[in-house]
């Protein structure tokens, strides 16, 4: 059973750097697309990035617009984890965030929660103005 690990949340204000990371356990998951979500108070989780499995070199990754050019997703496979580094943040970033796994293998590119099948417990990233 495949089980997720996220850190490296707190308290920040804006402009401001956090480096969330997921670590995974219970099984290999080089095969699978994983990706963050976020969920504010009151609205859906809502996609953030993703980064493909192995089978894609050099790795692809995507982005949401709301954080494209200030969010870096990475990956370590012999780490079996994957890292955000949020530059740049702002009050409307805060939210819980969540890693997740992709349901299939050898797939990349969907941005929606239900396309994910194992989920982190999340953790809160809050940035004040």
């Amino acid at each position: 059973q495949v089980q997720l690990v996220e850190s490296g949340g707190g308290s920040v204000q804006a402009g401001d750097s956090l480096r969330l990371s997921c670590v995974a356990s219970g099984r290999t998951l080089s095969s699978y697309s994983m990706g963050w979500f976020r969920q504010a108070p009151g609205k859906e989780r809502e996609f953030v990035a993703g980064i493909s499995s192995i089978d894609w070199t050099p790795a692809s990754t995507r982005y949401a617009d709301t954080v494209k050019g200030r969010f870096i997703i990475s990956r370590d496979f012999t780490k079996n984890t994957i890292n955000l580094l949020m530059n740049s943040l702002k009050p409307e970033d805060t939210a819980v965030y969540y890693c997740a796994v992709d349901s299939r293998t050898r797939r990349f590119g969907y941005t929606l929660a239900r396309d994910f099948s194992v989920w982190g417990q999340g953790t809160q990233v809050s940035v004040s103005s």
